[in-house]
């Protein structure tokens, strides 16, 4: 049984690993900068790298990208508390893979355009290209912040180290490199963290296992506690987790977050061929089911390790997030290196995370907002230094919006809630774009803001209340030698089976699982949007080119269409 009292920090060894990690990582930026052949001076190639880029390095680049220390940290932390019903976000991960490749990618690679949001320009107007990059740059800048903190959590846990110190050296380390390096940097970055993540969380996963006594002991006191739980198909819509919300609100989720993304589409049409391209979506799909399934794992491996003995609620970890930076501490006392190896896996993924954000970001703002507002045409050079400074001042603002991350509850939950204000009205324009040859400018633009706004309010509303104290989720019991408890009374955000206080109950209306905002999200924006085109004259579906149509709607339309 491991129990240890005594907090323990990172010896020397751990430094070591963790600098070399770090800067391997600027190596990568300074080469791409002063001595590849091709400079990162253009905006092109600082922004796309060329459209040569092989299945490799891409497909590695997407799985670091995806898979944030949120993730790392976030999924072992909710199998512990709650269970593992969470575990099935790996069921719809295929039928997005499927969706991408026969519905939104064809459309993007017909069309060959460098920016997502400039299918919206082509489709609908330039105002609906502006609202769709605005809201991209809101979900960025709500998003990036929560990647920076996990890892900085982690860091200061295992260390003593302040978490406020902590978080700007992180994001200089990356500025630095997505500065000097642009795009190919990025990628390179992300090849390099994605060996360091897996091989993290595969050394951890081991030796936790082993330690206990293999991986029978783990799923016999994982039952014994109720935490093997797949199949919940209570269909309450308030309820936390359930079989429905994770796999069909979890798809709608993942299809905003990779179908549409400035990412995922910047990456795939920096592929030679759409075969090519397809190819990538499959390694992600594999490699993201492969982190994710272990991951849920090392969260029953760290519950049968401590499961007479619970870390958390005596007060020995502060927050559910920290529980598994405090478990590689304890189990590392016979392998020197490994916390520094967790480390650098923590932090290459929220590395990759926020360089792949800043990147998009930059390109965002500067092709889509700078350049239509400047009367002269700016030279290359000039260009390529406006992004690297503003790469630098979006970075200092997620340092700034870390501390308002703090207030919010467990990781998973603030970050899925946050993003799905703005992934579903996205997802929601761009599937309107391609479904429905009848939806016009205003209905997209109505119906985009329209659902960001609900989506928005129920989202902010919801976090409130947690943060309040008025929404309480019930934990999975732990036990203290041998007294059940239930962990986490006031430091959780969990469905909603107690309030603070007679009286003070929120709205009904924010007792809706988080797991469902996107797909709310996607049907207010196509609902509204729609109906708002039919109000102001809709389009004639044989007036609307076919290529900024999905090919599974072209046999339905009008032999007239527009080729």
């Amino acid at each position: 049984m491991i129990s240890g009292h005594e907090p323990k920090y990172l010896a020397w060894l751990d430094y070591v690993v963790f600098g070399v990690m770090l800067f391997l990582s600027a190596l990568i930026g300074i080469y791409f900068a002063f001595f590849a052949k091709k400079k990162q001076n253009t905006t092109s190639e600082y922004l796309m790298g060329g459209k040569k880029m092989g299945i490799f390095p891409i497909a590695m680049s997407l799985i670091a990208s995806y898979i944030s220390g949120i993730s790392l940290l976030g999924l072992p932390a909710e199998m512990y508390v709650y269970g593992t019903q969470y575990s099935m976000i790996m069921c719809p991960e295929a039928f997005v893979s499927v969706t991408m490749v026969f519905v939104y990618l064809p459309v993007f690679y017909k069309l060959q355009i460098t920016s997502s949001y400039e299918y919206l320009s082509l489709r609908f107007s330039q105002t609906v290209r502006l609202m769709g990059s605005i809201l991209f740059i809101i979900k960025m800048l709500l998003y990036i912040p929560i990647v920076i903190y996990v890892p900085a959590l982690a860091f200061s846990q295992v260390t003593g180290a302040n978490l406020h110190l902590i978080t700007p050296i992180v994001c200089i380390v990356c500025i630095f490199y997505t500065t000097l390096g642009g795009l190919k940097a990025v990628v390179w970055t992300d090849t390099l963290q994605t060996f360091l993540m897996f091989g993290g969380v595969i050394i951890v996963m081991v030796l936790g296992t082993m330690k206990v006594g293999g991986p029978g002991v783990v799923w016999e006191r994982s039952k014994q506690s109720d935490r093997l739980e797949f199949f919940n198909l209570d269909l309450d819509p308030t309820v936390r987790h359930t079989f429905w919300n994770v796999s069909f609100g979890n798809y709608f989720y993942w299809l905003a977050a990779c179908s549409v993304n400035q990412a995922m589409v910047q990456r795939c049409l920096a592929m030679p061929s759409i075969r090519k391209a397809n190819i990538t979506i499959l390694i992600l799909a594999v490699g993201i089911l492969c982190i994710v399934s272990m991951s849920c794992y090392t969260g029953l491996v760290i519950y049968a390790t401590f499961y007479k003995f619970s870390q958390v609620t005596i007060g020995t970890i502060g927050k559910a997030d920290q529980v598994l930076p405090y478990f590689v501490m304890q189990i590392s006392e016979s392998v020197p290196g490994l916390p520094g190896i967790f480390l650098s896996g923590v932090f290459s993924a929220a590395l990759s995370t926020m360089s792949t954000g800043l990147n998009s970001m930059t390109g965002v703002i500067f092709e889509d907002l700078i350049r239509p507002a400047i009367k002269k045409p700016m030279s290359e050079a000039r260009a390529s230094l406006v992004m690297k400074v503003m790469v630098m001042i979006i970075g200092l603002i997620c340092v700034a919006l870390v501390f308002v991350v703090e207030r919010m509850g467990t990781l998973v939950q603030a970050g899925k809630s946050l993003s799905g204000i703005t992934a579903g009205p996205l997802l929601g324009v761009f599937s309107m774009g391609m479904f429905f040859p009848w939806a016009n400018a205003t209905g997209a633009l109505v119906g985009g803001v329209t659902s960001m706004v609900f989506v928005g309010w129920l989202s902010i509303g919801s976090q409130l209340a947690i943060a309040s104290g008025q929404i309480r989720f019930p934990t999975k019991p732990v036990s203290v030698e041998e007294c059940e408890v239930q962990m986490f009374t006031n430091t959780t955000s969990t469905p909603f089976t107690s309030f603070a206080k007679q009286g003070s109950e929120p709205l009904m209306i924010f007792r809706l699982s988080y797991m469902w905002y996107t797909f709310i999200g996607v049907v207010t924006a196509i609902i509204v949007g729609l109906i708002v085109s039919f109000l102001t004259q809709p389009n004639r579906p044989q007036d609307v080119n076919r290529d900024l149509l999905t090919p599974v709607i072209h046999r339905f339309l009008p032999q007239s269409a527009s080729q």
